[in-house]
């Protein structure tokens, strides 16, 4: 077994909902009277909490317009937008296939917020598959590390036997900063050559790739 702790990003990594993030995003920006706002600037900001990610996508916006932002976006995500939010191919059978080996670890380090995150495992059947998880609304917003240092506390499992499995900069940053081995898989949000710069141990390009490595 590679790693007790095997800690996975959610969006762009287990299920496919960039592109109902980025339908919410473009039908809250234009909501709050924002403007405009393109698909690759919108998959920019995956991963990160809404709130940064919202000022990071809208620099200057001011607090009440960004508030309106983030209520519009929540709306169209929970009640209006029907863009389907599959799991990539083959990651349930994978989870629960990990899951089942004795002494092994999973969690999730998510940029949704808790309500978001327990939705869909309610919705999915999935929360079962993890043993611990965080979301940016109850500790610090990716690339922060303190979502993985309150998960390797939680699950007394030390640094060296973990590993962060995402497709953004932000989960291989948050890594890094605390010495922790990454994954990169590159059918999510950001380019290999931008997820290279934080020296992932392993680039998965598939997720047959992915878990055949983890499962290794």
């Amino acid at each position: 077994m590679r790693y007790e702790l095997i800690v996975f990003d959610w969006d762009g990594t287990l299920m496919n909902s960039v592109p109902k993030i980025v339908a919410c995003m473009q039908a809250a920006a234009l909501d709050a009277e924002w403007g405009a706002l393109s698909v690759s600037a919108i998959e920019d900001i995956v991963g990160l909490g809404l709130p940064e990610a919202i000022v990071k996508l809208c620099p200057g916006i001011q607090p009440v317009q960004a508030e309106l932002l983030r209520q519009r976006y929540a709306h169209h995500f929970v009640y209006s937008d029907t863009t389907p939010m599959p799991f990539f191919e083959g990651v349930e059978a994978q989870l629960v296939r990990l899951r089942q080996r004795e002494q092994q670890r999973l969690a999730v380090a998510t940029g949704k917020s808790r309500r978001g995150l327990d939705r869909v495992f309610a919705e999915t059947g999935s929360g079962e598959w993890f043993h611990a998880s965080r979301t940016a609304d109850e500790t610090r917003s990716k690339p922060h590390p303190q979502m993985l240092s309150e998960l390797l506390e939680e699950l007394a499992i030390p640094v060296e036997r973990a590993v962060m499995v995402g497709d953004s900069e932000y989960d291989m940053e948050m890594a890094r900063a605390i010495g922790m081995d990454r994954v990169a898989v590159t059918y999510g949000v950001h380019t290999p050559s931008r997820l290279a710069v934080s020296q992932p141990r392993w680039v998965a390009h598939t997720t047959s790739e992915l878990f055949d490595w983890l499962y290794g």
